[in-house]
């Protein structure tokens, strides 16, 4: 994957607390970045995920998926019993 060098601007108490951590972990400041910003994006693009499916499910369970969930719920009691 191609790499771009980009500058930004931080506070230097922030800078020096990257610079320490990526000292402990052993790895370069760039490096440090880049995970921490992945992580960052992931999460956000969960959180909008998550945030869908509440939204597609706020208005309840539609038929079909009441009898799915509760076909769900006698075969989990069924594989409960088989288990004792």
């Amino acid at each position: 994957m191609a790499k771009i060098h980009t500058e930004i601007s931080l506070e230097e108490s922030l800078y020096q607390k990257i610079n320490t951590l990526a000292e402990e972990m052993k790895v370069s400041c760039s490096q440090l970045l880049t995970s921490a910003l992945e992580e960052y994006i992931q999460r956000h693009y969960n959180q909008q995920h998550l945030q869908n499916i509440n939204e597609a499910y706020a208005d309840g369970l539609d038929e079909s998926e009441k009898n799915m969930l509760e076909g769900m719920r006698q075969h989990q009691r069924y594989l409960q019993q088989q288990e004792w």
